[in-house]
């Protein structure tokens, strides 16, 4: 039952992080005014307004105005049910899976800014970096030390990686360093490994074929914060088991 209640309760969760996602690259509050179509204006009613249900019911079109509703929308919900329902199975009603529902969800928030405005929102990322190390205190996970570690390292490495990206394509490549920072401090230095290393390999994956069907240019800047989203999202899963298949891949 608590799986399906996280399934529930996490749909919940991701529409309003729609609205995070589309405010606050706008400067916007998440809180007032209430939620309202971006064309028209007009208020969504509650029963407008239920996760999955409320998009098919509308066929995808606001109700006062016709405009098409972003896929987005139930794209979230969607992945952020899957999350919160994954953590309830995996780590039961526990003050953790608390911790790891809001790293999770600024991980969703973050990705998705960065996707649609190739910006990583520090007001997200720099007040959670603190929020992940006090958690080591509070709830358990990695320890402390590796907390810190994983973020001064993973933030330090990834700098370096970045700054010679930007100096090789001119372009500035240095807003994922308080990410990585932001999921140190929250999996530890191992959990920062994983996380480079499966958003490196996803991302070239994605990219070389993006560029294969001449949809991005080569010296065009691709998104990496949803790479690093991925990863850290698989970190936290499957870290050990990525980790097992990785040194057997070495022999």
């Amino acid at each position: 039952m608590i799986p399906i209640f996280a399934f529930l309760f996490g749909s919940l969760v991701g529409s309003f992080l729609n609205v995070c996602i589309h405010r606050l690259p706008r400067e916007e509050s998440i809180v007032f005014p209430s939620s309202h179509c971006p064309a028209c204006q007009v208020p969504i009613r509650p029963w407008d307004n239920i996760p999955f249900l409320s998009f098919l019911l509308l066929r995808g079109r606001c109700r006062a105005c016709g405009t098409p509703i972003p896929w987005r929308y139930p794209l979230v919900e969607g992945l952020t049910a899957i999350l919160f329902a994954a953590t309830a199975s995996r780590f039961g009603a526990t003050p953790l899976a608390v911790t790891l529902l809001l790293f999770l969800s600024a991980l969703m928030v973050i990705a998705f800014i960065d996707l649609d405005h190739q910006i990583i929102p520090n007001i997200i990322t720099l007040p959670g970096i603190p929020l992940g190390l006090l958690a080591s205190l509070v709830v358990g996970g990695p320890p402390l030390l590796d907390r810190i570690i994983g973020a001064l390292a993973g933030a330090g490495f990834l700098y370096l990686v970045l700054l010679y990206g930007g100096v090789v394509y001119g372009q500035d490549a240095m807003g994922e360093g308080d990410l990585i920072a932001l999921i140190g401090a929250f999996l530890g230095w191992k959990g920062v490994l994983i996380t480079i290393l499966v958003g490196c390999l996803s991302g070239s994956v994605v990219g070389l074929a993006l560029i294969g069907f001449r949809r991005l240019h080569r010296r065009e800047h691709m998104p990496f914060g949803p790479f690093l989203a991925f990863g850290a999202t698989m970190a936290l899963f499957w870290g050990e088991r990525l980790v097992g298949w990785y040194f057997r891949f070495l022999r």
